[in-house]
């Protein structure tokens, strides 16, 4: 499979992301009781190409799909599960990291594609430990480089075996002239805290460094001998069991496949539908609300499982964004409506405020936060349309305030032979908080940043049903024609985007996304990925006489010294 544009390709070698245990190459899962293991034993030949092997547990974006289903389904289908075990499946080799071969024949565009997945999926384990508490421990049983290190770092607890030959490193500076993709240097110092001038020399160090000092210098939290580092292990999973509040005896809710119909021009879901109209550069996403009641206890929820709307539909959205992501790279605007019953969404998202404890709502919030926060770092221009039928109420509303640019129709189709009712927006508690960002605000906090009367003010609006001029005067929309401006004011406006540069864009959207504190979220994938970005496109990395075209051919590379 390959991650080209796939007006480009024929509609079988569009790469997919689906795939189930049984399906693995690469992992091994098994669960004993509270505790699941996940065991890497990579499958040279399973990469996605064929063009390189992945050797000595390196990994390219299969290994890592992999890794994202394993963790969304220990999350839904296990809540037994309380501490999850990331291991080696081969001898003294826990993960070499990212595979370099394919680094050095990936297209820019898949390389920057697969570091923000690869990112995304660290960022979810930190999730699940923080929020699901289904705590992630690494026991890095043998060496552990670059994005095998990486992995690691994204656990809540790093154990080493002491055996005088496994370290660990981050040695990507030295020998590829790239950074570690996937938020290496942000977690040594913002979660490990490691001091700098020793991150420093960590950082710069092929070999890396093993045993106590890594004990020391903060890189692992514990130690043991091979004789004993499989007890270390046990013992730390059962302390760290003894911490969650996941139900021991619930039963989980399935995931089965999605089902999609994908052609040339169009993607479609059961409650996600994608038109590309590819002279515009422009992807039209259209969210559909429930079509019938939905469950209102979480007995009922966990009845309807994976058929909720409110599970569906975020699984559908976020398999739509991968798919555009790495398979429509060059369409550069994705617009957003919705249709349906506005108090059928509200009536199914009041489950996170009535029942916010059980394990499967709990889960089902969290989905949705991370398919947003998804949407929120997509390099794309994001446009909201709301129109006459929309359903841009409670969490599909955050998609307005996500939004680079809203347009609501002021009014409604004069020229319809049955006008249908105006639309309207409604702000709901989800709005104040539920669904943060990667800056930790609401998407609301967000817009209304250092103006905290603007805030008050538009939270004063919840549950409250408003009309395009209210919603303009609460500073919730951009624009609102009526509709004999409707369709040039879009029209033109999508026209606009597409004549711009799609690298000034990138920058601009990234930067006004996200206000206000800094952490370590928004610091992996503004500071660490952009300057990622960037040094993937210098020669020094990627020219024919850089570090990834040279590594491993024996000649050294030739760096350009000039610092600019």
């Amino acid at each position: 499979m390959t991650s080209s544009g796939a007006a480009d390709l024929g509609v079988a070698d569009v790469l997919d992301f689906a795939t189930s245990p049984d399906q693995y190459r690469h992992w091994g899962l098994t669960i004993d009781g509270d505790v699941a293991t996940l065991s890497l034993a990579v499958d040279p030949v399973g990469g996605l190409s064929q063009d390189y092997e992945l050797k000595t547990n390196s990994y390219d974006l299969a290994v890592d799909i992999e890794l994202h289903d394993a963790a969304q389904r220990l999350r839904f289908e296990h809540p037994e599960v309380k501490v999850v075990v990331v291991t080696g499946g081969l001898d003294k080799i826990f993960c070499a990291g990212a595979n370099i071969q394919m680094l050095a024949s990936a297209t820019h565009e898949h390389k920057v594609n697969f570091c923000k997945f690869t990112n995304e999926t660290r960022n979810g384990i930190e999730d699940s430990t923080t929020t699901s508490k289904q705590i992630w421990l690494a026991a890095v049983n043998g060496t552990a480089a670059g994005g095998g290190y990486e992995l690691a770092l994204a656990c809540d607890e790093i154990l080493l075996v002491d055996d005088r030959s496994s370290a660990i490193s981050l040695p990507e500076i030295p020998l590829l002239a790239v950074l570690p993709g996937t938020g290496g240097l942000t977690r040594v110092v913002e979660k490990r805290h490691v001091r700098r001038d020793l991150a420093d020399a960590f950082a710069t160090r092929s070999e890396g460094v093993r045993g106590q000092t890594a004990l020391d210098w903060a890189l692992v939290d514990h130690l043991a001998p091979a004789s004993g580092f499989d007890q270390l292990v046990a013992d730390r999973a059962k302390v760290r069991a003894a911490e969650s509040d996941r139900p021991s005896d619930a039963a989980g809710v399935s995931l089965p496949p999605l089902v999609r119909e994908l052609a040339q021009d169009t993607l479609e879901y059961q409650h996600v539908k994608v038109a590309i109209e590819r002279d515009a550069g422009t992807a039209h996403l259209t969210v559909l609300g429930p079509s019938e009641p939905q469950p209102t206890t979480p007995e009922g929820l966990s009845a309807a499982g994976a058929d909720a709307w409110l599970v569906a539909a975020a699984r559908e959205l976020d398999d739509a964004i991968l798919h555009l992501r790495f398979n429509e790279t060059s369409i550069g605007t994705w617009t957003f409506r919705t249709t349906g019953n506005p108090e059928l969404v509200m009536a199914a998202e009041a489950l996170f405020h009535t029942a916010p404890n059980h394990w499967l709502v709990r889960e089902t919030r969290l989905l949705w936060g991370r398919t947003l926060k998804r949407l929120d770092v997509s390099a794309r221009t994001l446009v909201t349309l709301v129109e006459p039928g929309s359903c841009f109420a409670g969490l599909l509303f955050e998609l307005v305030l996500a939004a680079d640019r809203s347009f609501m129709l002021d009014g409604t189709w004069e020229d319809a032979e049955e006008p249908p009712p105006a639309a309207t927006v409604r702000l709901t508690e989800s709005t104040l908080g539920l669904l943060p960002m990667a800056n930790d605000l609401s998407r609301l906090h967000t817009r209304f940043w250092g103006r905290p009367e603007a805030f008050e003010a538009a939270s004063g609006l919840l549950a409250t049903d408003l009309d395009a001029s209210e919603a303009l005067e609460a500073e919730l929309v951009t624009f609102t024609p009526d509709d004999l401006d409707w369709d040039d004011e879009v029209r033109l406006m999508l026209e606009e985007r597409n004549s711009f540069s799609p690298d000034a864009l990138t920058g601009m959207e990234a930067n006004y996304r996200f206000v206000g504190p800094e952490t370590m979220e928004t610091k992996i994938f503004s500071r660490l990925s952009a300057w990622q970005n960037w040094i993937f496109q210098r020669p020094n990395a990627v020219g024919p006489e850089g570090a990834l075209q040279r590594f491993g051919t024996g000649a050294r590379p030739d760096f350009d010294p000039r610092r600019v």
